[in-house]
């Protein structure tokens, strides 16, 4: 009451709304003369920290991923404050649209066995990669990123962003992958894709074996064959894409793609992995097998 009077006492009067809404007008000075609630005082001091928090993660953040993050930093305070604080700030996180196929199925015959079979989790980091493409349009015309995920912590160790589908998109994208892993024996590794071409070439499969890499294709032709692959290049899309386009240039994609992936590895928290960045999943996992070999 207090806040619609105050918006509107200018154009009609105090006493003039008061009559209207059945209001006593001492009602409205008492109140209005009333120091603020300590509840309110609190909300007053959550706010720009929760605007900083969204703020700081491309604006993509929901309730829970504010609340969490407010958390990690020490901040007191319940997940149903901030979604109403976070409601009152018009403040809300981002939804994945639909995805559109990049990827010309290969051949039946030309295709190695799906050694995944929808289940998407990893014990350890380097057991199971996943990998895809995605377009963007931009004013320039369609560009394409491909990128290679670790299962394990949903770490993206590999992404490249091209003007063409060819092979080179998803290969320089592998090598980005192998790269960053460095020394790390890869033998054993299953690396899952879809149907598509790019990923069952000579030279994309080629590489594969000679990093000792195990090739993995879905077998059943939709969406779900690659589904955290799919997750990602959704995320990406509604996290940076959408929200930031249009886009001029492939050369303006592949610079906001950097910073995103970056965000992504360090910053971001992830449900599966604990509601934890995922440099920091892995880190945490390397430190315990340390300890464990101590012992």
């Amino acid at each position: 009451m207090t806040r619609y009077i105050d918006e509107h006492r200018d154009t009609f009067g105090v006493e003039p709304i008061c009559r209207t809404l059945a209001v006593a007008p001492s009602s409205y000075y008492a109140a209005s003369s009333r120091p603020p609630s300590a509840r309110a005082r609190r909300d007053a001091e959550l706010k720009p920290s929760i605007n900083r928090v969204h703020a700081g993660n491309f604006a993509v953040y929901g309730v829970r991923k504010v609340w969490r993050q407010l958390c990690r930093e020490g901040v007191d305070v319940g997940r149903d404050r901030v979604a109403r604080l976070m409601g009152e700030l018009g403040l809300c996180g981002v939804t994945r649209t639909k995805k559109v196929r990049t990827t010309r199925p290969a051949p039946e015959s030309e295709r190695p066995a799906d050694l995944v079979e929808r289940v998407f989790s990893a014990d350890t980091p380097d057991r199971l990669w996943v990998a895809d493409l995605t377009y963007v349009w931009t004013r320039a015309g369609f560009c394409y990123a491909s990128f290679v995920i670790d299962a394990f912590s949903r770490r993206i160790l590999g992404w490249r962003v091209s003007s063409s589908l060819r092979t080179d998109l998803a290969l320089d994208a592998l090598e980005m992958a192998i790269f960053a892993r460095g020394d790390q024996t890869l033998d054993g590794l299953v690396h899952h894709s879809d149907r598509g071409g790019q990923y069952l070439a000579i030279r994309y499969t080629e590489r594969l074996e000679d990093a000792g890499v195990v090739n993995s294709v879905g077998s059943r032709g939709d969406s779900y064959d690659n589904a955290l692959a799919e997750t990602v290049n959704g995320l990406y899309k509604a996290e940076l894409i959408n929200r930031r386009g249009p886009w001029r240039s492939l050369e303006d994609v592949e610079a906001a793609t950097a910073r995103w992936v970056h965000w992504w590895n360090t910053d971001r928290l992830h449900g599966a992995c604990g509601d934890v960045p995922p440099a920091e999943y892995e880190a945490a996992y390397w430190a315990t097998q340390q300890v464990a070999t101590a012992a």
